[in-house]
Formats: structure tokens, sequence, C-alpha cells
């Protein structure tokens, strides 16, 4: 079996938190992913055996793609996320410190933590030879927004043809096996601009949006309601942004309503846009001045892989016999990439370490779990792609 060296896995963690990777499209002139995908592909080029290559996923921002071994054995993938969101409040967020057993800085836990262990894992791979399977490493840009970078890596999905894969955001060593979905939606009322003192002429498009802004919260309120999935809960529906009028004397001419509907699995866009058009086309019959058009905008699906998935037993069953307990099974609130792998047939999982204030001003992670978590990855990636590895 393979070693990690504790030491190298946190001077790893640390030199990638020390290069700045916000996304741009989170933060409009942000450095991007480029300086952290040049220096993690430079550096696994340095261990023989290890093929790496540079993805453009779009916009000139580069994917790194790595991998070892030629045994006849299962593919698996593994996937992290190398961009992060920004820093606007943080005290020296790309100087690491290690304070009681954790390390802090802007990226720690989401997830320059995991892709430390992906670097780590494949050189050892590569070091000791001889590895029963293939492993590939996907380390990406853009999570935080669009996700390009898992896009681009499903559009070649042939090429690697994994019989699995593993998405590595922080679960407490537990495994995920769903999360939820969302769909972006906008809503625009249009009245009739109309000075302010002619209320015979002017329609008021504010206060028609009023009417669906009721209607959006009756809905949230009974989906709320509806009988839970038994991992992520039940899906739910708020509004978000709002727009609306000319100037403070005129009857407004259209307002805009942009809401989230986060989505469980088993549900869809199209029942989201009929859920939502019923709304519009119910107000229209009860007022024939009433105009609303619906646009669905940015769509991401939600994701659930069977408990008795191969990967998802593989995990459990050898994290069992390290920390001497069966890993719980859970479900995500929020989206994550394993959506994507699953939409082109990779039966997919989640498994991370344990950390916390991602997104926030203080963010960390725990390296002895971090430890623990690298040796059970090894070990796990080990027996689904061909033996014990125990």
């Amino acid at each position: 079996m393979i070693d990690i060296n504790k030491e190298r896995l946190t001077e790893t963690v640390a030199e990638l938190v020390r290069i700045p990777s916000i996304n741009p499209d989170l933060n409009p002139g942000a450095e991007g992913e480029r300086a952290i995908a040049e220096a993690i592909a430079a550096r696994l080029k340095q261990t023989p055996g290890i093929e790496v290559e540079l993805q453009d996923a779009g916009d000139g921002r580069p994917n790194v793609i790595a991998s070892v071994g030629t045994g006849s054995g299962k593919t698996l993938m593994l996937n992290g996320h190398i961009d992060t969101v920004g820093v606007e409040g943080m005290d020296a967020p790309f100087e690491p410190v290690i304070q009681n057993g954790r390390l802090y800085g802007r990226g720690a836990c989401d997830m320059k933590d995991s892709v430390a262990v992906m670097i780590v894992l494949l050189e050892e791979i590569a070091k000791a030879g001889d590895f029963p399977g293939r492993l590939i490493a996907t380390f990406v840009v853009d999570e935080e927004y669009g996700s390009i970078g898992t896009e681009a890596i499903c559009r070649e999905i042939d090429r690697w043809q994994p019989d699995a894969a593993l998405v590595l955001e922080g679960t407490d060593l537990d495994v995920a096996i769903a999360h939820k979905g969302f769909v972006w939606a906008t809503i625009t009322t249009r009245g009739r601009a109309a000075h302010g003192s002619r209320y015979q002429d002017g329609i008021d498009a504010i206060a028609h949006m009023g009417r669906v802004i009721t209607r959006i919260e009756a809905l949230g309120q009974e989906l709320l309601s509806r009988e839970p999935h038994p991992w992520v809960g039940p899906p739910s529906l708020h509004t978000s942004l709002i727009r609306g009028g000319q100037e403070l004397s005129s009857y407004p001419e259209t307002c805009v309503l942009e809401i989230e509907r986060r989505t469980i699995p088993g549900e869809s866009a199209e029942q989201v846009r009929s859920e939502l058009q019923s709304i519009l086309d119910a107000l229209a019959a009860e007022d024939q001045q009433f105009q609303a058009t619906l646009e669905l905008g940015v769509v991401r699906e939600p994701f659930e892989v069977a408990e008795d998935a191969e990967i998802v037993t593989t995990v459990r069953e050898t994290a069992a016999t390290h920390l001497g307990k069966q890993p719980a099974l859970t479900g995500g609130a929020g989206w994550m990439d394993s959506a994507l792998l699953s939409s082109v047939g990779v039966p997919t999982a989640i498994f991370g370490g344990v950390g916390d204030g991602d997104h926030s001003l203080q963010e960390w992670t725990d390296l002895d779990v971090l430890h623990d978590y690298a040796k059970i990855l090894a070990a796990a990636v080990y027996r689904f792609c061909g033996c014990d590895g125990n």
C-alpha cells in the first residue's frame, strides 16, 4: 500500500493556497485559474509515469488532466475544482496559517485540500508502479460559477471511459449520493407608461408583479409541504432580484423578477416551467390587462446515484476498515459538478474531508482528518481499480 506523508500533503495544500485562483466570472478582473493550473501541471510532469495535459475549457481557462496506470482493471476518475470565490474582507487570504491542526486560507476547504490529495496520490501511485487499473484526475476550472471545466471533461468523456467517478468536495468523511439542482427563471410583467396623474391611461407593471410574487410565495410554501426526498429534503422556490419603473412620476412600463427554484431528483426544468407558467396563465385569465412572459435561464439538474452502486460501496467499505465504522450516506443542498458527470453516464459519488468557512472570511481544513482522508481515498482507489489495497 502506498504511503501518504502528512507533512508533504500539508505543504502541498499550503502551496496551492498561496496561488490566487479567483474565478473571473465572479470577480471581473480576477486572475483566474491559469497560474494554479500551470503550477499543478509542472509539478506532476516531474514524476515519471504521470501523463499530464492542459485542456482549454473555454476562454483560455485550462483544466489539468493527469492520469496514471495502465493495468487491466477499472478506470476511476477523480474530480476537483481549482477556482475559488473572492477574498473581499479577508486578511492575507493567500498566506496559509496553521493553528490548532487547521490550515487557514482562501480555498483551504473549497477545495484545495482535496486537490492536494489528488496531486500527492498521483505521485505516490506513479512511484509505486504496477497500478492495477487507471486513475484519471481532473483539476477543473469554473465550478464556482458556470462549470465550464467539468462540462469540457464531459464533452470528451469517451476518451477516458471511466467506470466511475468521485467528486472530492468536502463531506466530513461521509459519502454523498444526491444533491439538489436549480433553475433560474425571469418573469417580466408589462404595463403601460403614463404620467403619474393619468391613472386612466397608465397600467402599473410593478403592481401586476406584486400579484405574481404573492402566487410564487404560495407555490413556495406548497413545495415545502411536499414529501421530501430522503437525502436532500423538499424542493424550494424564492424570489431573488427585482427591478422596474422609469421614474417616480410615471406609471411603470415593465417590471422584471428573477427567481430561483431548487429541484430534487426526479424533477425537471420543464416541470418548473409548467408550474410558473400556470401562475401567469391564471393571472391573465383573471385580468385582461395582465401581461407577463416567462424565460428560463441557467438550468442545473439534480443528482442521485444508487446506494448500492459499486463506487459507493467501495468507498464506504474501505473507509470502515480505517475508521472503525461505515461512513453515513448523505445528500447535499448545493449543486456540484457530480451532476454533470452523472449526466454522461458515469456512476458518481461525492467524498471529501472536513473543513469550514467556504465562501466566508475564515476558511480552514482539518489537517489530521485530511491525512486520514487521503489514506482512505488511496485504499479505495486501489480497491476499485482492481486490488484490495488495504
